[in-house]
């Protein structure tokens, strides 16, 4: 499989370019929470930490390690930084990828339905903003066979819900942008999909999600001859 060039459209004319984190795993706010107990710190402390490092890099929360800006090493002691010296927090979040994906499991409901609808036609990509030390971690929960192509910020240089990685993502199917569809559990990229011209399912759990994506596949479905 070519990740680099156009993929023909498949028979449905229909791109389903899912998220990871928080659609493939397990509730990104659960994450957190098991992480913060796992390394000892307020939840509250960790994500003010990790905001204020990505406002040094005039970006979001994860914006400096998801093009990246830096690699997930140097985030980390900046956060451990920020920690102590704003918040009087010390804390040890050295392997911050290794500790986050620790015993994350994927979401194997949506990965069927996913297989569900390449079955029925449908151009099935992955469309992510991820760091590329946690790629590793992401293969592991779930390979690349899944997928007619994958998408990755820190591969492409742009990131979900900037407009250039949607028409990449478009280009790389083969298909015109309303023919693609985003499933992302983050309302702030659901925007930024339909703004590039793209339709969106704001995902909340995989029946919800597959529910509205069938109803689309129906819709690109070729009429009977």
């Amino acid at each position: 499989m070519s990740l680099s060039s156009p993929t023909p459209a498949p028979s449905s004319s229909l791109a389903v370019w899912t998220d990871f984190g928080g659609v493939l795993t397990p509730p990104v706010g659960v994450t957190f929470n098991e992480f913060a107990d796992r390394v000892g710190v307020p939840l509250w402390a960790l994500k003010e930490s990790m905001r204020l490092v990505g406002e040094k890099y005039g970006t979001d929360s994860m914006g400096a390690i998801d093009i990246p800006l830096i690699d997930e090493a140097a985030w980390s002691d900046e956060l451990e930084d920020v920690l102590g010296g704003t918040f009087g927090v010390v804390a040890d979040l050295q392997h911050f990828g290794d500790r986050w994906f620790a015993g994350r499991p994927a979401n194997q409901a949506w990965a069927a339905h996913l297989e569900t609808f390449r079955a029925r036609g449908a151009f099935v990509g992955l469309l992510s903003n991820l760091p590329p030390s946690w790629d590793r971690h992401r293969r592991f929960m779930i390979d690349d066979s899944h997928f007619d192509d994958i998408v990755l910020s820190h591969a492409v240089g742009s990131r979900k819900p900037e407009r250039a990685i949607f028409e990449l993502a478009a280009k790389r199917a083969g298909l015109e942008p309303h023919q693609c569809v985003l499933v992302d559990d983050l309302e702030k990229n659901v925007v930024g999909a339909i703004a590039a011209g793209w339709q969106a399912v704001h995902f909340h759990d995989a029946d919800q999600a597959a529910r509205q994506v069938s109803r689309l596949l129906d819709a690109a479905a070729p009429a009977a001859v």
